[in-house]
């Protein structure tokens, strides 16, 4: 499930991103994308690839990991996000729930750290 006023535009600097064409109360799950999960060692394949940039840690040990299908693998990252994401892994879904109000226009941001550290350098800000 993805909200009809989501769409995928340039974002300066960056690509890629997801916007809205309208605006979205803070709350509103916008996103439900089904996830392929790959175990540790598909994982380290993965990892020697451009996919690498796309991938998720996924699991309780996170020593697996998932491409997101829908618009997840192009929202991008900002320590001061305007949407989070929650993983099932039970019915292996990734859900993009916005954490602010957003006007119509805005770029839709997760970030990247899920590890409660929200501020800490992304693999990316490393380099």
């Amino acid at each position: 499930m993805i909200l009809p006023f989501l769409t995928i535009a340039p974002s300066v600097n960056r690509g890629r991103g997801v916007f809205t064409t309208q605006a979205i109360a803070s709350g509103t799950t916008i996103e439900i994308a089904p996830v392929l999960v790959f175990d540790p060692t598909q994982r380290l394949k993965l990892e020697e690839t451009l996919l690498y940039d796309y991938i998720f840690e996924w699991g309780e040990d996170e020593k697996s990991a998932i491409i997101a299908l829908g618009y997840v693998s192009i929202y991008n990252h900002a320590i001061k996000a305007n949407c989070r994401y929650d993983m099932d892994y039970e019915f292996e879904t990734i859900t993009i729930i916005t954490i602010k109000d957003i006007e119509a226009g805005e770029e839709l941001f997760i970030n990247y750290n899920a590890d409660g550290v929200p501020d800490k350098p992304v693999w990316f800000e490393q380099h």
